[in-house]
């Protein structure tokens, strides 16, 4: 099993590579974080936290629009491409499970992610011991975090990249029922709840419902944990008065449940999928 998950994901890697992802993928992630660095690197003097925190709290908002972007765009036509092409229907002509090969598809995948991941942190990270010092050491523990739920946060969307990919059965629908998804758990999430919580002036639904809607949703869920473990919270934008009133095993929950709900999702939909 594992020798075929493995042949699945050195394959799949080999043609994100050659369809230049990783390439594409990486220079996104530096290119932005070298951009936050600059820009966060400025009022760091002014502040009583280390430099490389303040560009943690600003990678923070970069990952959340960035990593889900990246794992959809690498994923959205992983089945329905496939079957478009008829090389589904030979894939699944091999001893090869349907688990198998959605798991091994993951894998590689989830590695293009975890490359361009590290490659845009330790830019920051560069750079941010370059203006700070021996200082910027202190944030090294914040921009681990930061590392490993953002490879997580990468995983949910990879799966539910899957997922649309299956339902959509062509890539055209794919894309646009991915950036749909995008556009609804990133932007209009967050909005909702914002309309929500005017509307309701401070009731049972501030209160109560509000805590609960933010650590349900992935990308709000890994915001919040970062945010709340963060020294320099004060630096950050948003979300910052919500990270320090919920508690943190609760967005550490849901970010370690929604890859293994995501993943699950995207079995169920690749279980229909008629080649």
């Amino acid at each position: 099993m594992i020798s075929r998950i493995l042949a699945t994901a050195l394959l799949e890697f080999a043609i994100a590579r050659r369809n230049r992802w990783v390439i594409v993928s990486v220079a996104m992630m530096m290119l932005f974080s070298l951009v936050l660095s600059a820009a966060g690197a400025a009022p760091a003097g002014q502040m009583a936290v280390d430099p490389l925190s303040v560009t943690v709290a600003s990678l923070i908002s970069l990952a959340v629009y960035l990593v889900p972007l990246i794992a959809l765009l690498i994923s959205f036509d992983t089945i329905a491409g496939e079957s478009e092409r008829g090389t589904l229907a030979l894939s699944l002509t091999y001893p090869l499970a349907r688990t198998e090969l959605l798991f091994g598809k993951l894998v590689a995948q989830l590695g293009v992610v975890t490359i361009a991941v590290f490659a845009g942190y330790a830019v920051a990270a560069v750079a941010a011991f370059a203006s700070g010092g021996a200082e910027a050491a202190q944030g090294l523990p914040a921009l681990w975090r930061l590392v490993w739920t953002s490879v997580l946060l990468g995983a949910v969307f990879l799966s539910l990249g899957h997922a649309m990919s299956c339902l959509a059965r062509r890539p055209s629908g794919a894309a646009a029922m991915a950036i749909g998804l995008w556009l609804v758990a990133i932007v209009l999430y967050d909005l909702g709840l914002l309309a929500a919580i005017v509307a309701d002036d401070g009731g049972t639904f501030t209160t109560d419902v509000f805590p609960w809607a933010l650590v349900l949703n992935p990308a709000d869920a890994f915001r919040i944990f970062n945010l709340a473990a963060s020294g320099a919270v004060d630096a950050a934008s948003g979300l910052s008065g919500a990270a320090s009133s919920i508690a943190v095993w609760k967005p550490l929950a849901a970010i370690l449940i929604w890859p293994l709900a995501a993943a699950l999702l995207a079995r169920l939909s690749f279980q229909r999928v008629v080649p």
